[in-house]
């Protein structure tokens, strides 16, 4: 009787541990919560153990009843520990993803994009209106030949109007261009005048040994444009000037031509418009004569259409070059022609047309 109490003893003890244990494992919410629960119950300091040392007092038959039933309680605890941990892993793992949801229903948050500079709007605007106006787009190398940039537009070697630009020479014969004419010289060399006139602007960076300071650069935009024709007189080329410099300043500018000169144009002159500081009554920035000077234009000087292969006795023309960089500065009353080219994205933000 004694050691049968003993028996009953031992297993009321195992049930004991199994029912409180299964009940720690039922109510854990965390993972380090239930592996203390299981280092509790089954480690070799646990209970279970303690209670499995009192076996020692039992017979050689009566061990193996109490060693199975303590068997059977230690691997339905081991089983529904792991059972519980995986439930706590899934809930943890919901937990993760529900957090890291993305409502692809919520409106995307706006990514601001880039614009394109200042000086290449101004070069779009322009290539709108001409091409509005019917001229064509034409682009030719920046690695240039002595014939194409000087000699072909009336500056043969000794011109000492070559003095005008100081330009940068790899040979004798190869320089980067100084201006974008050559690009007319080209196309003008090329054109069949049979199938109609020719009507072009060549818009492209040229290059000059200039110091660099607030109103020069070595490297700088020039937009050229050329129109060859019968009966082209020099009206058309005004006429041409007023729309383009209303394009880009307004109706409130007036424009004017001087005479000047230019050895590939002749009658050559200088067009102005009103001073945008001022609106023409006089100031420092026009040095009070109520105009800026904005381009450079003139009638197609007869031996550059000869030496292009076109007769100057049945065709004739005019030409005109402006700096897109100094239209800028004109037209936003920019000072330093430097700031176009440091990529402070705060200067260049203020030209960025869509608001």
């Amino acid at each position: 009787m004694q050691k049968g109490g003993k028996i009953m003893g031992l297993q009321d003890k195992l049930k004991e541990l199994e029912e409180k244990g299964l009940q720690e494992i039922k109510v854990t919410d965390e993972l380090s919560k239930l592996n203390k629960i299981r280092v509790n119950l089954l480690g070799k300091k646990g209970p279970l153990t303690e209670i499995l040392r009192g076996m020692r007092d039992l017979s050689k038959e009566e061990r193996p009843k109490v060693g199975q039933y303590a068997n059977q309680i230690r691997d339905n605890l081991k089983e529904q520990i792991e059972a519980r941990k995986a439930e706590l892993e899934q809930a943890a793992l919901d937990r993760q993803l529900a957090s890291e949801t993305l409502d692809v229903t919520l409106p995307g948050s706006p990514v601001r994009q880039g614009q394109p500079h200042v000086i290449q709007q101004i070069i779009d605007n322009l290539e709108d209106l001409f091409l509005g106006m019917g001229y064509q787009i034409v682009e030719g190398p920046e690695v240039e030949l002595d014939r194409y940039n000087f000699e072909m537009l009336n500056l043969p070697k000794d011109h000492p109007a070559r003095d005008m630009q100081d330009t940068f020479y790899l040979t004798d014969e190869v320089l980067m261009r100084s201006q974008t004419s050559p690009v007319q010289a080209r196309t003008m060399e090329k054109h069949d005048f049979s199938m109609g006139p020719l009507k072009m602007i060549s818009p492209g960076v040229v290059y000059r040994r200039d110091t660099d300071d607030a109103t020069h650069s070595h490297q700088f935009h020039q937009i050229e444009g050329l129109v060859i024709d019968k009966n082209i007189t020099m009206g058309d080329l005004k006429g041409t000037l007023i729309t383009m410099a209303k394009e880009l300043f307004g109706d409130r500018f007036e424009v004017r031509l001087r005479p000047s000169y230019f050895p590939f144009t002749e009658p050559s002159v200088e067009a102005d418009v009103t001073c945008f500081n001022c609106m023409g009554k006089g100031c420092s920035v026009c040095k009070n004569t109520g105009w800026i000077e904005v381009l450079g234009a003139g009638m197609v000087h007869p031996n550059v259409l000869k030496m292009a292969g076109v007769d100057p006795e049945e065709y004739g023309g005019f030409a005109f070059g402006l700096g897109p960089d100094r239209f800028a500065m004109l037209r936003y009353g920019v000072d330093d022609i430097r700031n176009f080219y440091l990529n402070d994205v705060r200067f260049l933000s203020q030209f960025d047309k869509r608001g």
